[in-house]
């Protein structure tokens, strides 16, 4: 797990080394720096040396019989299978690392390579015989890769931060980005907060020839929709087992040690009775509490004594962080580590669950992240399920349920999942299953943001990537494929993964994610649907699975999250400043947003007409992040 960048045009030669020393964190152990000759390009990397720690493993590294020279973020799981079928060919390896494996498989191969590769992973790889680059993110999106051209040329980073070191970097604001931060609380690759920068999407590749790019395609694709396996369940439960078991053997590969999250879940927990057979030593665990008044406040079930059952259970080490700090201190510290206005504090959760890993020395961290998103367990796949009920409606009685369903009031937890479910009832079954995406309706997200900066943002803008993805599904499908579709190329991407990386990635912690096996995720897409919810029971067959290593109230629990006291701290800590902020005034100075509009989302929310408090803590961080980086301040 490392930092890499680069950049290709004329640009001051000490670019790139102040571009990788930004993402120090990133790689604590070493750097380098590969500049080859009669080209206007520089590679850099900074290095967590996980996978042969000697000077063996170093980049920038050359292949020797070629002069090919890859930077790499990530691991690659199968290297050592093809490690041996490329000796039998007679390649000869220096050292025993992923990356020389890389090389030797472009040397092979080419671009093809990258059909082979089970990992995560985003690189850069030139091929000075062909004057080509070569930029690749793996097929889920787990390590991201920032890219612009500019006039002096083209550059590339792991992290936005490195990119705004060239002082000729366009900061300027993509506004409709920032109304799918209002509608989502994240942005759809490729968009970015910034208009000119550009995340390179899941399972893409870039080929770049005379620093500009030529050719961009798709290499792969999680699997939506598959014949439907006929075994009976017992048998699936089995297949899904030893799947899993099987992806998770494959990441504990490593020199340093590996540890993971338990938050008491389902999906971190069968990954930690899993990882505990793999491994010589006790598997060290790691957790956090909220406290108790809070979680009760927004209705939180607390993890940690969840998480202290299936240590103890699971007989693992478990290390634990309470999580009393404050939002109003924290929320910029959140902006300038995401690089994104994202408005979710659950990121905070893996800051500091992974601050305390690195004082154990524990760099490596297994997670349960993907098995909602491959099996279900978000609420939204509850309410999609339970849509049999009331679908058959003709449309003006959903009409008059949705209409209904508005009059409850937003404060309550029963009544908000309520509204959540059934705010939508008399949509287009499209548009139905793309609002339950979203957090702020898309046309009002739309008339938050200023009228100067903001002129041409529609409702069907800000939904654009997600209903194209959605109408390139195959026919096939059904509603819940779709919906776990969406899940994987959009929530889990530009959401879930990319805040885990960074917020672990800040403290030189490298981040693991099992279930994003592509095996596994060929299976999963081969299972029914009543596989994976029946009769209101999500996850089923996962449950089924690990019901023999698993207890009971674990298996039996519901998904819960990473929760924060969020509606609490904006009636608490967060109102003076929140008020000071958001004052008509300060947002007519600030040319950011409607103040108007603002003014009456914020009057709603307090009077209990609607739940907004996750849309205002997106405006507040849009602000933050505009102060940060836009305005360049502290």
């Amino acid at each position: 797990m490392c930092g890499i960048a680069g950049a290709w045009g004329r640009f001051e030669s000490d670019l790139v080394p102040r571009m990788i020393r930004r993402l120090a964190h990133r790689g604590p152990d070493d750097e380098g720096i590969y500049r080859p000759s009669r080209q206007f390009l520089t590679l850099g990397h900074r290095r967590l040396a996980i996978l042969d720690r000697s000077p063996a493993g170093r980049q920038p590294m050359v292949d020797p019989s070629t002069g090919t020279c890859i930077v790499f973020n990530g691991e690659i799981y199968n290297h050592p299978e093809w490690r041996e079928r490329l000796e039998k060919d007679g390649a000869r390896f220096q050292g025993r690392s992923d990356t020389e494996v890389l090389l030797a498989l472009y040397r092979a191969y080419g671009p093809g390579m990258l059909d082979l590769l089970e990992g995560m992973f985003a690189f850069a790889l030139w091929d000075p015989r062909r004057e080509e680059l070569l930029l690749a993110r793996d097929g889920f999106g787990v390590k991201p890769l920032y890219f612009t051209e500019t006039p002096k040329g083209f550059l590339f980073a792991s992290e936005i931060k490195a990119l705004l070191e060239e002082p000729s970097v366009n900061r300027a604001p993509d506004p409709v980005a920032l109304a799918q931060y209002l509608t989502y609380l994240w942005c759809p690759s490729p968009r970015t907060p910034f208009r000119d920068i550009r995340k390179l999407e899941p399972g893409k590749a870039l080929l770049l020839r005379d620093a500009g790019i030529r050719e961009s395609w798709t290499f792969y694709a999680p699997p939506v929709h598959a014949p439907r396996s006929g075994a009976p369940p017992s048998e699936i439960a089995g297949r899904v087992r030893q799947t899993l078991d099987q992806a998770v053997h494959r990441q504990m590969i490593s020199d340093v040690p590996v540890g993971a999250f338990l938050s008491g879940g389902l999906d971190s927990s069968a990954i930690v009775a899993l990882a505990r057979t793999h491994t010589p030593d006790r598997l060290r665990c790691f957790s956090i509490e909220l406290p108790a008044e809070d979680a009760s406040a927004e209705g939180i079930i607390d993890d940690l004594p969840y998480a202290r059952r299936a240590a103890a259970h699971l007989g693992v080490e478990l290390h634990t962080l309470s999580a009393r700090f404050n939002l109003a201190n924290e929320l910029d510290l959140m902006i300038r580590t995401l690089e994104e206005p994202q408005a979710d504090p659950a990121a905070l959760h893996v800051y500091f669950i992974s601050s305390i890993a690195r004082r154990c020395g524990v760099p490596v961290l297994l997670s349960g992240a993907g098995g909602d998103d491959l099996f279900t367990g978000y609420r939204r796949h509850e309410a999609l399920a339970a849509e049999r009920l009331w679908s058959w409606m003709p449309r003006p009685f959903r009409r008059s349920l949705q209409t209904a369903v508005a009059l409850l009031p937003a404060k309550g937890l029963l009544s908000r999942r309520i509204r959540r479910a059934l705010g939508n009832a008399g949509a287009k079954d499209h548009l139905r299953l793309l609002t339950y995406f979203e957090w702020c309706p898309a046309d009002l997200a739309a008339g938050l943001l200023h009228p100067d900066l903001a002129p041409d943002v529609t409702p069907e803008a800000i939904r654009a990537p997600l209903q194209t993805f959605l109408d390139g599904l195959p026919d096939a499908s059904t509603p819940l494929d779709r919906m776990l579709a969406l899940e994987r190329r959009f929530f889990l991407a530009d959401h879930n993964l990319l805040y885990t990386d960074k917020m672990a990635m800040a403290h030189g912690i490298e981040v693991r994610v099992p279930f994003l096996d592509r095996d596994v995720a060929a299976l999963a897409a081969s299972l029914p649907d009543s596989c994976k919810i029946r009769r209101g029971v999500t996850k089923w067959i996962l449950r089924k699975a690990f019901e023999n290593d698993l207890p009971r109230e674990i298996l039996r629990r519901p998904k819960t999250g990473f929760g924060v006291p969020l509606r609490q701290w904006l009636r608490g800590p967060l109102r003076v400043p929140l008020d000071e902020l958001l004052h008509p005034d300060t947002l007519r100075r600030r040319r950011i947003f409607n103040p108007q509009a603002v003014s009456r989302l914020v009057s709603a929310d307090r009077t209990g007409q609607i739940d907004a408090a996750y849309t205002i803590l997106s405006v507040l961080c849009i602000d933050l992040w505009w102060r940060r980086f836009v305005d360049g301040g502290p």
